[in-house]
């Protein structure tokens, strides 16, 4: 027995090793370090969850607000307020069903009644200090309302106000259309469909002072059965006047973009103070433009691979509020293959795109082409205000620049992502990325942009940006993926509290929160904290825990760029060992001869690549298990297919990762002569189950339970590891009969005993037999669990 410390090898000595581990650790560096299941996530305590209600579904609507310490979600005829400190303690919920005429109109038409003909939640935008505006499907009748929420969080306040507005132009119809809103100084602006049929889909503004005003009706080329992803808004300059409206939405590419029915990323944008024309596009937007966004992989080909099915967007802002940085998800519409991506932003870049060449379509073939003429003044797309020349309102803009902005919407140019290529691309799993949030990280070494994707399996990504060279250059570590559902479901919203450190996450079946770091699953090393490689997590000096960049630690261990151990922890070592906090899984395990056994050995690390050294029990010398007919190394373990009585000895498992080598395991490893089991199986000593199988002499005279020793080994008269779990299977089956009829026995004869049937001596007799057989049985399966060992398992952590 010995510290893991101990084992730790600093430095490889075979450069062969070096080549094998450079090939497989490039394989694994697309896998998430750790993988935490739904279980390891409650029985950790990192998971809270709301199960959802009986009578609902689809919490696909978020608003978080901090000041209150509330999350306010809209589902399937529901409105809940959550805790933001324990979503599963102290919510508020209203009931806010479509009217029974509704319902049976909508089911009259042709819908579902249960997944159709209910108020869907799909609009919660903050209205003032008090009030929250909501609106919902209504059974295939949008409407709206006001939410009072109180002022303060003390005020306990969560009503629904009487008053119900109509809903179209705010809320689809269909509840699996998409929406996109934003609230504005009292004007909601919304992305969504505004008829029954979900064929009249338009960008709108509502409510407010102003007329409402929306973009062309049944014009391909503004709009082309687009679905709404987001709505933000982004200062243009200092000047309030100049303020922008973007929206992100996904669409059929117009005719002769692309050959085929294609779906384009798009991002539009508008003017907040657009009141339409004053002759042309009377209550339409005179501003509208919109972009391609590109997100691809460029292949040797020249042919590139697109992501263009947008998913999600997100903001991250930075110290100039005009120049936010913008995170984008997307997946692909191939029918070729399945796969995901994310991809970054500049605004600098957008910017630059809006005043570039408009898309024209000219020539022969009436394909897109950039304008080459000229452009009227003041440029379409540009805000009526005091920077851009003297036009105060867009009614007031001369009649060929709305002519020209109402037949050129779109730009030539697309946008493409920094790098010119996607930061993060998932081809090779089975699931799809569909939401993002990102939260701006203070470590030790710099800020680091960490990245939560949520997948339409109910997983969580946890991806670190970590920049080699440049802001150009940058590294994704894939930290973590973690299932935040009891069954696969898509997320369909997330939110992040950087006030609480927590994050919440919606799908169809319920609402669940956890914490953005779990400095602990880690390890108990200041090595494991360090190869982590998390900017929330350090090395204090004792333990692995959350960093904070105010406090004043001589002993505080990190280095996120790097990750590495050997720089970081060697002073620490002798520390560790005194401390006794990590102490090397010893074992013996015992083998027959010409049969077949598996030594068990899992990395908690998936990027950790695994060896197995070997020495003689009477020998120094240690040399590598290298995979061939009879020893096949796996992620898993190591399987000696074939014993041999020279494979007895010491094995050591040992993980390697950032060219860092520890020992995990220590197996000694006795293999037991052919010709001596039998003599072994039917003696009559006893052996101690605990000494190891080197300290006791093996003799005729020792007594083994052969149950015992079979959970150990495999019998050499079979031959395969199949017959052996076949004959056991078995055995148990017969067993479990035998138990099911004498309950059968016992059962009847306690009936006819309440029934007081007269009953003779000769049946008396027999029930007492059945009576001590069962008995017999119990004492029996008793003794076998004492005498059964359970097989050590190499930790899954270190």
């Amino acid at each position: 027995m010995g510290s893991l410390w101990g084992s730790i090898t600093l430095l490889f000595g075979v450069g062969l090793l070096r080549m094998e581990g450079s090939r497989a650790q490039q394989a694994k560096h697309n896998v998430p370090r750790l993988k935490l299941f739904y279980k390891d996530m409650l029985e950790s305590n990192n998971l809270v969850i709301f199960e959802g209600l009986a009578n609902s579904s689809s919490y696909h609507t978020f608003l978080l607000d901090e000041e209150k310490g509330r999350l306010v979600v809209g589902a399937k005829d529901h409105i809940f307020s959550f805790n933001l400190l324990n979503i599963s303690k102290d919510y508020a919920q209203i009931p806010w069903p479509a009217s029974p005429t509704r319902r049976d109109e909508c089911k009259w038409a042709g819908k579902d009644i249960s997944r159709e003909c209910s108020n869907f939640i799909k609009v919660l935008q903050p209205f003032n200090h008090t009030h929250l505006y909501a609106c919902g499907t209504g059974a295939f009748h949008p409407v709206c309302s006001y939410l009072e929420v109180g002022k303060k969080a003390e005020d306990s306040v969560f009503r629904l106000e009487p008053h119900i507005e109509n809903g179209r132009g705010k809320s689809p119809y269909d509840p699996k259309l998409l929406t996109a809103s934003m609230l504005i100084d009292g004007e909601l602006y919304a992305g969504t469909s505004a008829d029954f049929m979900g064929r009249d889909f338009a960008i709108f503004r509502t409510l407010g002072k102003h007329h409402p005003i929306r973009t062309e009706q049944h014009d391909s080329r503004w709009l082309n059965d687009p679905r709404f992803v987001g709505v933000h808004l982004i200062p243009e300059s200092d000047n309030p006047e100049d303020d922008k409206i973007y929206l992100f939405f996904r669409e059929n590419a117009i005719d002769g973009e692309h050959v085929g029915k294609a779906t384009h990323a798009r991002i539009g944008q508008l003017c907040k103070n657009d009141l339409g024309g004053h002759r042309s596009l009377v209550n339409k937007w005179t501003t509208f433009l919109k972009a391609r966004l590109i997100c691809s992989v460029p292949g040797s080909n020249g042919i590139d691979t697109h992501f263009d099915e947008l998913q999600d967007v997100f903001l991250m802002s930075t110290k100039d509020p005009k120049s936010p940085i913008i995170y984008a998800v997307f997946t692909t519409s191939s029918n070729i293959f399945k796969g995901s991506a994310v991809c970054i932003y500049s605004m600098t870049d957008i910017r630059r795109v809006f005043l570039g060449p408009y898309a024209h379509r000219d020539g022969p073939n009436y394909q897109w082409v950039p304008f080459q003429g000229r452009v009227p003044y003041p440029r379409p797309g540009t805000c009526p205000s005091k920077t851009f020349g003297g036009f105060d309102t867009t009614k007031d803009l001369p009649d060929e620049v709305v002519t020209f902005a109402r037949s050129h919407p779109a730009m030539f140019n697309p946008v493409y992502p920094i790098n010119n290529r996607p930061i993060i691309v998932k081809t090779d799993v089975d699931y799809q990325f569909t939401q993002i949030v990102v939260d701006k990280v203070e470590a030790e070494d710099g800020q680091y942009d960490v990245m939560f994707i949520g997948t339409d399996v109910g997983t969580i990504l946890k991806v670190v940006s970590i920049p080699r060279g440049s802001w150009h250059d940058l590294e994704e570590v894939l930290l973590e993926e973690m299932t935040v559902f009891r069954e696969p479901t898509a997320i369909t919203a997330m939110e992040l509290s950087t006030k609480q450190q927590q994050l919440y996450l919606g799908s169809d079946i319920g609402v669940s929160q956890m914490p953005l770091h779990r400095c602990e699953v880690y390890g108990k090393a200041c090595a494991e904290c360090c190869l982590a490689r998390d900017p929330y997590c350090a090395w204090d000096g004792t333990e692995c825990s959350r960093y904070f960049p105010m406090a004043k630690r001589r002993t505080r261990r990190q280095d996120i760029r790097n990750g590495d151990p050997l720089t970081q922890c060697s002073d620490l070592q002798h520390h560790d060992e005194l401390n006794g906090q990590m102490t090397l899984v010893d074992k013996t395990v015992y083998g027959v001869e010409n049969s077949s056994t598996f030594l068990e050995c899992s990395p908690k690390s998936q990027r950790a690549l695994t060896y197995w050294q070997f020495q003689r029990s009477t020998d120094d010398h240690k040399q590598e298990i290298k995979s061939e007919e009879r020893f096949i190394r796996t992620d898993q373990g190591l399987l000696i297919r074939s014993l041999n009585k020279k494979d007895s000895g010491i094995y050591l498992c040992q993980a390697v990762e950032h060219g860092f080598m520890q020992t995990l395991l220590k197996v000694t490893l006795e293999v037991i002569d052919t010709s001596r089991l039998e003599d072994l199986l039917h003696g009559d000593g006893e052996v101690a189950a605990s000494a190891p199988a080197q300290e006791v002499p093996l003799t005729p005279n020792h007594k083994l339970w052969y149950r015992d020793f079979l959970s150990l080994v495999n019998h050499p008269t079979l031959n395969s590891v199949d017959e052996f779990c076949e004959q056991v299977w078995k055995r148990e089956r017969k067993h479990r009969r035998q138990k099911a009829h004498v309950v059968q026995q016992v059962q009847l004869h306690q009936q006819q005993q309440q029934q007081k049937v007269v009953v003779n001596p000769h049946t008396h007799m027999h029930a007492q037999g059945l009576a001590a057989k069962w008995k017999h049985l119990q004492e029996r399966q008793k003794g076998r669990n004492r005498r059964t060992h359970e097989l050590e398992r190499a930790p899954r952590s270190v």
